[in-house]
């Protein structure tokens, strides 16, 4: 186990500033730092995931960022200098992670089982230690903070070859945490959880046809739902999306139409904070009120118990707390649906 260690004596602003002025610990002449990216074979592919970049930089010679769900990170060079290890052997540890996981062995005197066991303390056990996103059109990886603080507490205190670059960085990260050092690093403020939903709601007003509804306004009560469970509601994971589809096919499969009327079409908008904007007006299904009672004992006995917990899941990399977030909110309303679901 790593032996405590005090924090370095200093505020934000001089901890930042050995950064943006490297200290040895980002010297040119580093391990890290002679390695290029021809030299070290990236990840395979594997599910690059529908996920931007908010914002990201180059402090001191680290690249780091923020997600659009929130996440900091740091790129496998970044993390490579922050540790004091090549970014080969970054990329070996990450080989070797993915083997244990999906061979469900792990040597209890390997480099796995030390991150295996920090990892698990804070609920981490994704498959892989970065998140794929795409940028640029190009596969990018992105490694979250828990993940890279692993490394640099595994580089300053448990390796063969401990580094003092490793324990320079962990005591700096100590004092202010990883997640708050990036977002101050980069400026950046959590997103207002209301703010996606809110913009939308403001504009539902007189959009719909007298006599019809909307699956977006008759689903706002579950995203208000979501938002009060900590889900930050964006572009990436609007619900109204899958309860309308989800419903259009069972509209479609019982011939509903037969019965209440057919649904026509409207132009339905979305605010300038989504990029969906960008083709405003979208055209959106508006049905018959004769269909609102059936349209509620579907949406509270069949989408919510069976439908909304598979959505949520498919969520699960688009959250901060991953997996287990996801398995919460999908427990909101049938927690025996979330073994069930497999894909």
């Amino acid at each position: 186990m790593a032996k405590d260690i005090e924090p370095i004596d200093a505020d934000f602003d001089a901890v930042a500033q050995r950064m943006v002025t490297p200290a040895p610990s980002f010297a040119s002449n580093s391990s890290a730092l002679a390695l290029n990216a021809a030299q070290t074979p990236a990840p395979p592919a594997q599910g690059v995931l529908d996920l931007g970049i908010q914002v990201e930089k180059v402090i001191g010679g680290v690249e780091m960022g923020v997600l659009q769900n929130g996440i900091p990170y740091l790129t496998q060079t970044g993390l490579a200098n922050v540790s004091g290890a090549a970014r080969s052997t970054v990329f070996e540890i990450t080989q070797e992670w993915e083997a244990a996981m999906r061979d469900g062995v792990i040597s209890p005197r390997s480099r796995v089982a030390f991150f295996h066991d920090y990892l698990g303390k804070y609920g981490y056990s994704d498959p892989r230690l970065f998140i794929e996103i795409s940028k640029n059109g190009s596969p990018y990886y992105a490694y979250p903070d828990v993940v890279c603080m692993a490394f640099v507490e595994y580089f300053a205190f448990e390796a063969q070859k401990t580094n003092g670059t490793a324990l320079t960085n962990y005591r700096q990260f100590a004092r202010f945490g990883l997640q708050q050092f990036i977002y101050q690093a980069l400026n950046y403020a959590p997103i207002d959880p209301w703010l996606f939903h809110n913009a939308r709601v403001s504009l539902l007003r007189n959009s719909v046809p007298v006599g019809y509804f909307s699956i977006f306004k008759e689903s706002v009560g579950l995203t208000v739902d979501l938002i009060n469970a900590g889900l930050t509601v964006n572009d990436h994971t609007i619900p109204d999306g899958s309860v309308g589809s989800t419903w259009a096919n069972y509209w479609k499969a019982m011939n509903l139409a037969e019965r209440f009327g057919p649904r026509i079409k409207y132009n339905h908008y979305y605010p300038p904070e989504f990029p969906q904007s960008a083709s405003n007006p979208q055209e959106a299904n508006a049905y018959p009120n004769e269909a609102w009672a059936e349209f509620q004992n579907w949406f509270r006995t069949i989408y919510l118990p069976t439908k909304y917990p598979a959505y949520i899941l498919k969520k699960a990399n688009m959250l901060p707390g991953g997996e287990a977030e996801a398995k919460k909110l999908a427990a909101m309303y049938q927690p025996a649906a979330i073994e069930d679901y497999r894909g």
